[in-house]
């Protein structure tokens, strides 16, 4: 059933005085003509409204991954794009963790690929609930995962990106009622002026085999 009609926000008396009509040419047809003019106005309001909120909801859905309510892999370079350029103006630094999850084939073979989807989701929600809320979480495709750090020095993305793939590797996800856990590698690089936001997460990427080889550049 269709909602219910919203009562107008202004009465006919007060649409009247707005339009200069005096209260002795309020006859029952000009009433009613201003009631229908009222209730037109209100739908097209209404109409607006619902419009705004579906724009906001595609907005969103384009920008999140299809997985996760995490930034896809084109709204994630998006937002790095306007932090470089942001840095590059005003002074500062920020940084980017890229983070691998090494054990996804052997999830997938031992307990098929439903189990390597919820892995997925439990490296997400790891990364999201614990960084700050001015930080930024995306899929950078597969199995790979970015974050932006806001005032981050290459110091402080080492030691957030150990501290993270510890909470991810020492925390358990549950699926079909088994405890499983997902070990993940992390490199970090900080960036202090604008360029392409891909070169940053390849910076990142480079350093993160760097460190996998136990020679970590930075």
């Amino acid at each position: 059933a269709a909602p219910a009609a919203s009562p107008p926000t202004r009465s006919v008396g007060e649409v009247a005085t707005f339009l200069g009509i005096p209260t002795d040419e309020l006859t029952p047809s000009v009433r009613e003509g201003l009631a229908k003019l009222i209730a037109e106005l209100e739908r097209l309001n209404r109409d607006s409204e619902e419009k705004d909120r579906r724009i906001n909801y595609l907005e969103r859905l384009a920008d999140e991954d299809p997985l996760m309510p995490i930034l896809n892999r084109r709204a994630y370079l998006r937002e790095l794009s306007r932090m470089m350029a942001f840095v590059d103006r005003y002074g500062g630094v920020a940084s980017v963790l890229f983070f691998d999850v090494d054990s996804m084939k052997a999830i997938n073979d031992a307990h098929g690929h439903a189990a390597g989807d919820v892995a997925l989701s439990h490296v997400a929600n790891m990364l999201v609930r614990n960084v700050r809320g001015s930080d930024i979480v995306g899929r950078l495709g597969g199995d790979e995962f970015g974050v932006l750090l806001v005032q981050a020095d290459q110091a402080a993305a080492n030691g957030k990106g150990a501290a993270l793939a510890e909470i991810i590797g020492s925390t358990p996800f549950v699926h079909e009622g088994q405890e499983l856990r997902v070990a993940v590698s992390y490199g970090a690089f900080a960036f202090t002026g604008a360029g392409e936001a891909t070169e940053v997460i390849d910076a990142a990427d480079k350093a993160m085999y760097q460190r996998k080889r136990g020679t970590p550049g930075q």
